[in-house]
């Protein structure tokens, strides 16, 4: 079986897989898998996973956003997407919790959401592994809950 095929293959299977992942909503268009995710005050403190490792798969992050629901997210320093590039933790997006007003939208790149430098945030993470959420500072307060919707390729690893 050619190597392109095997990687067909190893996505379909990634993408059953995470279609029944932990009470996230999964879309795929194309190459590009949308999740978008409501994760609990509890759960940002504690820190969650967005999206787990897969065999075989690397994430690359091409879009993501968050809302803040039930009141503005306070206390903390940052909620942040992180992956894992070059074996290290890094915040693909770190949104400053100035931002996390309730119902407001905060997309990555805008005013308090902060990219990795010179678009690092967008390259492939390590392949088989994951993608968290979770927050810096204090235990987040005020909000009940955050919205995470972020946009992936799943690239051959």
């Amino acid at each position: 079986m050619p190597i392109q095929n095997m990687f067909a293959a190893l996505k379909v299977q990634a993408l059953a897989q995470l279609a029944n992942f932990n009470a996230a909503t999964v879309v795929v268009s194309g190459d590009v898998l949308v999740v978008r995710r409501r994760f609990t005050l509890a759960e940002v403190n504690a820190g969650a996973v967005l999206l787990p490792p897969i065999f075989g798969i690397k994430y690359r992050l091409t879009d993501a956003r968050m809302i803040s629901i039930g009141g503005a997210f306070t206390t903390s320093t940052l909620v942040r997407i992180t992956g894992t590039q070059a074996a290290a933790v890094v915040a693909l997006l770190g949104v400053a919790i100035a931002a996390l007003s309730q119902s407001a939208v905060v997309r990555a790149g805008a005013a308090n959401a902060t990219v990795l430098a010179d678009g690092a945030s967008f390259i492939e993470c390590d392949v088989q592994t994951g993608i968290n959420v979770d927050k810096t500072g204090g235990a987040g307060t005020v909000a009940t809950a955050v919205d995470v919707e972020a946009s992936f390729v799943l690239v051959e690893g």
